[in-house]
């Protein structure tokens, strides 16, 4: 058999938004570079981040799927796509997530207030996601002795 079911049209979109998300972790803006370099290896409080990050059809800058939050980076484009951005924080709030949106000026100039902000959405835990995946593994079983 050649693994038809490998070669459909859902695995090339899926390999579609792996080259895209892939661009744009190349191309990324002073203010990406400067937050990612705060946010990644799990350097802040422990929270794993991934850039561009796909959700529905949009790729979120940064996302922390564990406590369901984004951070969105604008830049001066933004004022010009504010329905835009309105529609793609819809969507990423109706998938279960939280997002936080910053001016690439406030990530250069105030950056530890804005990783104060982001820590503060972490540590709140921002809406819990409306489908979580039931406990698995090790976790339930340290659970279940707990009880």
């Amino acid at each position: 058999m050649s693994g038809d079911s490998a070669s459909g049209p859902l695995s090339r979109s899926r390999e579609r938004a792996r080259v895209r998300a892939r661009t744009l972790r190349e191309s990324p803006t002073d203010a990406e570079s400067l937050l990612w370099y705060h946010l990644r290896d799990r350097r802040l409080a422990g929270f794993k981040f991934r850039r561009q990050r796909p959700i529905g059809p949009y790729f979120a800058d940064f996302a922390c799927l564990e406590a369901r939050l984004v951070v969105e980076l604008d830049g001066g484009q933004h004022v010009d796509e504010a329905g835009y951005d309105e529609r793609r924080t819809a969507l990423m709030n109706a998938e279960g997530f939280h997002v936080l949106r910053f001016w690439n000026n406030e990530v250069l100039a105030q950056t530890e207030a804005v990783l104060e902000v982001i820590l503060r959405a972490l540590q709140e835990g921002a809406d819990p996601h409306p489908n979580p995946l039931p406990l698995a593994g090790e976790g339930a079983r340290h659970q279940e002795q707990i009880q």
